[in-house]
């Protein structure tokens, strides 16, 4: 038994484990994950989200494009089983590896033995990892952009997507009906029984947030991705997380666009290039070697400097300004051998960024030990910004003289942006 596309406002996919047809010859076969509330650790998950798996018939075979997460296999091979003979499934694609995509993967191919596994070229060692025990004898295909794999009266084209959000990910298009089997990109965790866009409910914020913590780093490989997709013919978009975008799918490519291209000029000029200096203060000491430094930048011609206190702002605006400049320090007191919290909040923030080979600096105040500055610097490394001076620490209340070398952290900071300076820590 399936259950047609044509009348979605009366299918309760919660109700039963019958696939549902999303076009001809194509059906989702996935599970529901209502009562989860986290992912993967650092995404919640508000009311949930689907392990989207699909099934394409052709005259020649069928194909199986992703599974789901393991504790769901029951789910997932019943929905199949409602329109396949485990005999007639001749290809296997897999976009993405992680598990919640290849749960169900093992027991599949023990049920399926005759199909042949195709992923991306930088998939395989994963693959072998995922299946350790009898993974040399597994029969798979390595492809990239411009290989496909035929169903007889239909094709699965194959796009080599990177880093979106692992280096394996990848696309699959189906010709002729204009179907994006997309992996992660365009999916959000949005649980909803009715399945397609036009039917659920309002996930415009899902959407936007998925965004943001799982693709935004990756902007530039997404707009790349975003030129092999946007001259397809794009009838609908069938994510592996989230709704079915049937209903004008191209919005949501615009929408992704929209979110990878700063919609706002910083008014920079174009041999201009910016140094934001972050600090917090417990009792101005740190503020006085945040203002000499700004200070001394300042005297660099071709840098722009600005100069935030992080007790008072919001996190999230600072991120967008991180991600921006071309250079970014850290001000803080040590306190209790750490430094304080704001700082680190705004550190862990950073993680949904690419900061590679930004420049960054750390400076603080102490009155005993002055760890903070040591500890911020391995941070700013652990991002893969570039830590050119080493920092300053100054014990409690910086003199006239510690300020002048305040100061000349600051000019030097702005000469090695310009890269008129070779030092390196």
């Amino acid at each position: 038994m399936t259950l047609p596309a044509a009348d979605q406002q009366s299918i309760d996919v919660a109700s039963h484990r019958h696939a549902v047809a999303i076009a001809e010859g194509v059906y989702w076969i996935g599970a529901l994950d209502a009562a989860l509330r986290r992912f993967d650790i650092i995404l919640s998950t508000a009311n949930g989200t689907t392990y989207n798996a699909y099934l394409v018939k052709g005259s020649d075979g069928v194909a199986i494009i992703d599974t789901v997460k393991e504790n769901f296999s029951e789910e997932f091979f019943a929905r199949l089983e409602s329109v396949c003979d485990y005999r007639d499934i001749r290809v296997i694609v897999l976009n993405h590896l992680e598990p919640d995509h290849t749960g169900a993967l093992p027991e599949l191919m023990r049920r399926a033995p005759q199909a042949k596994l195709y992923i991306s070229r930088r998939a395989t060692s994963m693959l072998k990892a995922l299946l350790k025990p009898g993974a040399e004898q597994l029969d798979y295909t390595t492809v990239t952009s411009g290989d496909s794999v035929s169903l007889g009266d239909r094709h699965l084209r194959f796009l080599h997507t990177p880093f979106l959000h692992w280096p394996d990910t990848q696309c699959s298009y189906l010709e002729p009906h204009g179907i994006l089997f997309s992996g992660d990109i365009f999916g959000c965790h949005y649980c909803d029984r009715r399945l397609f866009n036009d039917r659920v409910g309002d996930f415009r914020f899902s959407f936007d947030y998925y965004y943001a913590h799982i693709m935004r780093p990756f902007k530039a490989h997404l707009l790349e991705a975003i030129k092999l997709i946007e001259p397809l013919q794009l009838k609908q978009i069938a994510p592996s997380h989230g709704p079915i975008l049937r209903d004008r799918p191209r919005r949501y490519l615009s929408r992704y666009r929209e979110l990878s291209i700063p919609t706002l000029s910083p008014d920079i000029g174009q041999r201009e290039l910016t140094l934001i200096i972050f600090y917090i203060s417990a009792y101005g000491n740190t503020a006085a070697m945040a203002a000499a430094i700004n200070a001394g930048a300042e005297e660099q011609s071709g840098v722009r400097v600005s100069l935030y206190d992080l007790e008072g702002g919001e996190v999230e605006p600072f991120v967008d300004l991180i991600e921006a400049a071309d250079a970014v320090l850290f001000g803080s007191p040590t306190i209790n051998g750490d430094a304080v919290k704001p700082v680190w909040d705004l550190l862990s923030s950073l993680a949904v960024v690419n900061l590679q080979g930004k420049l960054g600096g750390a400076f603080g105040s102490y009155g005993w030990s002055g760890e903070a500055v040591r500890m911020i610097e391995d941070r700013l490394r652990g991002l893969k910004m570039r830590v050119p001076l080493e920092g300053i620490r100054i014990k409690l209340i910086p003199t006239l003289h510690e300020l002048k070398s305040c100061q000349t952290f600051g000019r030097e900071i702005a000469n090695d942006l310009r890269g008129r300076q070779a030092a390196m820590i």
